[in-house]
């Protein structure tokens, strides 16, 4: 087994661990919902190998949330390698492994979040992903906590990142069609490879750092009253968010590209939108 065989089977362990982690944090919301597991695996005779496992819960809190892992390799096709750093020199052959993360709340004044960490290995290795929070009603003492958890995370690594990582983000989750950002943005980051080892502590502390802040923001809002005026704008905001994931967002574009599993890397869309 080839060294990032071996790193993406350890980056993949606690993938899976913070997937447990992260269910169950957002389940003590809960009443009476809980995340249900859905395991998936290509057939022996596919270009593509590996597999994941989606978990997927509806509640009255969280109208919709799904945390994903997956580990998987393969060749990718011609037409498809352009997207992914190395996979010309390697003739498309790939391994990636990573977690997404994107919860939909039911009450207008709880902001939806997104969290991907990826790793990919090509002819050369790196890691991505980011974090990011999109309200309908932004609230500033929501938006600093949040930013502030990503802030530690990434000067901790390395002094600046923050500031490199939250104008990529800005960038990165914007629409120019609309000429507005999907949200309050957060940190975007790829084609990550300083020292391998460092650069998955970093990426260890993002996915902790989104762990620590966002259910203490869950918690502050989800009991504000709401009326049908700020659902209807709930469900309009959402339809950008639509916007952005099928038309730019490069984890949806890869999963597409892979022929990976459509459950999974859809998993993004909200259960209720308008435009």
């Amino acid at each position: 087994m080839s060294s990032a065989s071996d790193f993406a089977a350890t980056a993949t362990a606690y993938f899976r661990d913070l997937q447990g982690r992260l269910c169950a944090a957002f389940e003590t919301f809960e009443p009476v919902s809980r995340f249900a597991a859905r395991s998936w695996k290509k057939p022996p005779d596919h270009r593509l190998q590996g597999g994941g496992e989606s978990r997927l819960m509806r509640g009255e809190v969280f109208e919709k949330a799904g945390v994903n892992v997956s580990h998987v390799w393969g060749v990718l096709p011609p037409e498809a390698r352009g997207q992914v750093a190395g996979a010309d020199a390697s003739d498309g052959r790939f391994i990636a492994c990573g977690l997404s993360l994107v919860a939909h709340m039911r009450n207008p004044y709880v902001p939806a979040v997104h969290l991907n960490l990826r790793y990919l290995s090509t002819s050369r290795a790196w890691f991505g992903g980011g974090s990011d929070l999109t309200p309908t009603f932004a609230f500033a003492e929501d938006t600093q906590e949040f930013h502030e958890a990503l802030r530690c995370a990434c000067e901790a690594w390395r002094p600046g990142a923050y500031g490199e990582f939250k104008s990529w983000c800005d960038r990165y989750f914007y629409l120019p069609h609309r000429q507005e950002p999907r949200g309050v943005g957060g940190i975007f980051f790829d084609d990550l490879a300083t020292e391998r080892e460092a650069d998955f502590t970093f990426v260890r502390a993002v996915g902790e750092a989104l762990l620590e802040a966002y259910p203490r923001i869950v918690e502050r809002r989800k009991d504000t009253p709401y009326d049908e005026a700020a659902r209807e704008r709930l469900l309009l905001k959402r339809g950008r968010y639509v916007e952005f994931n099928l038309v730019y967002d490069r984890g949806t574009r890869f999963g597409f590209s892979t022929d990976a599993d459509p459950e999974a890397y859809l998993m993004s869309l909200p259960p209720l939108v308008r435009w």
